[in-house]
């Protein structure tokens, strides 16, 4: 009888070690996978950049009536994205050539530029539509018949352009200012008189992204 007994309690004690490794082997489960947002997407307009301009300068804005200065400079910025709004400053340096303004009984001349501007647009897929606005440093020197006041006059710029991306690294851009520099001295000879100056700038340019 011990004989029989004793393999068939063996038998059951092993029986019931193995159930608790059943029991967990039920339970597990393999964790959930985590969810992870979607890594935002750059508009491809932010960053650093640099670049090159060159345009018409007059100070008419009809391209077919006055005189039109052939313009040219540098400038570089950087822009960020804020709510899928393309914000952003650029410096900019220009060499008007030699662009006429009207003053009393003559003309001045505009020769330099110097501008800093704040930008914001919205990006259309790889083009950036934006509006543009600062200051700008203007040197005025003697022209027809007056004598300028040969220095740097202070002023403000307004503008919009369009900017479509060629590639990872160069983009295109077409771009208006209308600058107007006050009370800009002229003398004629005889008189003295201060007037408020203003020019319309259209030009093309291509940036360099870093």
């Amino acid at each position: 009888m011990t004989k029989t007994l004793k393999p068939l309690a063996l038998t059951l004690m092993a029986a019931f070690a193995t159930v608790p490794v059943h029991a967990a082997d039920l339970t597990y489960s393999e964790p959930a996978p985590s969810y992870e947002e979607p890594a935002a997407t750059s508009s491809g307009f932010t960053g650093a950049y640099a670049g090159i301009h060159a345009g018409m300068s007059s100070e008419r804005i009809n391209p077919f009536a006055g005189d039109k200065e052939f313009m040219g400079g540098i400038q570089g910025g950087y822009n960020t994205e804020v709510n899928g709004v393309i914000v952003g400053g650029e410096l900019e340096y220009s060499h008007l050539g030699d662009t006429e303004v009207d003053v009393p009984r003559g003309a001045l001349i505009e020769r330099h530029r110097v501008a800093a501007k704040a930008k914001a647009g919205a990006a259309m897929g790889e083009t950036l539509l934006y509006g543009t606005a600062g200051m700008a440093m203007t040197s005025l020197r003697d022209g027809n018949n007056v004598e300028g006041p040969d220095g740097w006059k202070p002023g403000y710029l307004l503008g919009a352009g369009v900017e479509q991306n060629l590639n990872a690294n160069l983009s295109a851009k077409v771009e208006y200012n209308y600058v107007r520099t006050n009370d800009v001295r002229s003398f004629d000879g005889v008189t003295t008189s201060e007037t408020d100056v203003s020019d319309h700038v259209i030009k093309g340019g291509v940036n360099y992204k870093f």
